[in-house]
């Protein structure tokens, strides 16, 4: 393919990628308008629904102007071959064949993070203050953001180095010993996360003896699914939002709630809400998406194996010089559209695995206390209730809260 053509392909991509994203937003923003379905009538009053819907189109407009800001300066850097000028730079100062793609790719993604902290910092300190969600302070916000940036660096870095290490060593066939490294990797975050990745920002300690953890245990013994791990995390240092999640296999699963979560719902209506994540472990669902998602990872090494030796893909991110770092960026664009159909396939899959998972919950007759709980966790959160279908279709991960209501209501 001649450069001009691929140049012209990109530039679509991108610029498609954002017509398409705020088209969503701009659909999203005016469904909001829809009247309230009849299930959720009781969940707001005129004034909170109202308060609800000024947070969502808040939202919403940060997000579109932070995207349009983020589309301007990828498609200025990409038309007048900054990234090729960077990556040329770079090379007078290393030519070795890690490290100048790390800092290539380092630089990138520094640079990235930091345009996107003043868009980060409105939402917190702002729309967040203002419709009193937000629980962090300046300091948190700013270590939180430090320490993300090293872990990035640290992991991505470290995958990073073993994928090019792969590639010169091995060649042609270095995606199938590069997809094993990411897959190992997946793993070993699945086991550890909780017990060495949150700490780092979050304290967590052991449910206390009560009511509340027996009622959790009586269920598991219950449900037939053992469980000895049982922390509160404090998700209140940053937000007063609720939530809950289960993590790791075996013996290292462990259950996380949110301290939020205890304090808006009742004991009955947590159980429900961890019924619904044994659910899902009963059901494998993680299993199931762990397993999708080495497919897409294999699938996608697969063709960025194909791309990587074109001299084509060099070029048109404006360098005469072939590397690899130049054309894992040519490819990240090229993949854009294609990661928008796997993640909206994706997105129904997990739909359908939620409303098995919630489908579970009704056989311990629960079906009344997650109803609840997940109005109580709706309207805590001003949670949008008129989704426009195209953005459900596209990104929800799980289904509206009246599917899920309608869902629980009928009969099995």
């Amino acid at each position: 393919m001649e450069t001009s053509t691929l140049f012209i392909i990109i530039l679509i991509i991108i610029i498609g990628q954002y017509l398409f994203d705020t088209t969503l937003s701009i659909l999203n923003n005016k469904n909001r308008n829809a009247p309230i379905p009849k299930s959720l009538q009781d969940l707001y009053s005129k004034e909170e629904y109202e308060k609800s819907q000024n947070y969502g189109k808040e939202n919403n407009t940060i997000g579109i102007i932070s995207n349009t800001f983020s589309t301007l300066i990828t498609v200025i850097l990409f038309y007048t071959g900054a990234f090729g000028a960077l990556d040329q730079w770079i090379g007078q100062y290393t030519t070795h064949y890690i490290l100048q793609p790390l800092l290539f790719l380092g630089v990138l993604g520094m640079g990235s993070s930091l345009l996107g902290i003043p868009f980060s910092y409105y939402a917190t300190f702002v729309i967040e203050e203002k419709y009193q969600f937000n629980r962090s302070t300046k300091k948190t916000f700013i270590l939180d953001a430090i320490k993300g940036l090293l872990l990035s660096g640290l992991f991505i870095g470290g995958i990073l180095s073993q994928i090019i290490l792969l590639y010169h060593t091995i060649g042609e066939n270095f995606y199938i010993f590069a997809f094993i490294v990411i897959v190992g990797f997946s793993l070993i975050m699945t086991f550890f996360y909780s017990s060495i990745i949150v700490p780092l920002f979050n304290k967590q300690t052991p449910l206390e003896e009560g009511e509340l953890k027996q009622g959790i245990m009586d269920f598991a013994k219950k449900a037939e699914f053992p469980i000895k791990e049982i922390y509160v995390m404090d998700g209140s240092k940053r937000s007063a939002k609720a939530n809950a999640y289960f993590t790791g296999f075996g013996k290292r699963k462990r259950i996380v709630l949110f301290d939020t979560l205890i304090d808006q719902l009742d004991q009955e209506e947590i159980i429900a809400v961890l019924a619904h994540e044994v659910g899902h472990a009963k059901k494998r669902h993680v299993i199931q998406s762990m397993i999708f998602s080495w497919i897409q990872t294999f699938v996608i090494l697969y063709i960025f194996s194909l791309i990587l030796n074109q001299p084509t893909s060099s070029h048109v991110m404006g360098s005469s010089q072939h590397t690899f770092e130049l054309s894992l960026l040519l490819f990240s664009f090229l993949l854009s559209p294609v990661t928008e159909v796997l993640s909206a396939i994706s997105s129904i899959f997990s739909r359908k695995n939620e409303y098995e998972a919630d489908n579970f919950v009704k056989k311990y007759k629960l079906k009344d206390a997650i109803i609840s709980g997940l109005k109580k966790i709706s309207k805590n959160s001003l949670s949008n209730l008129t989704p426009h279908p195209w953005v459900v279709a596209c990104t929800y991960s799980h289904p509206t809260l009246e599917q899920r209501i309608d869902n629980l209501n009928q009969k099995d």
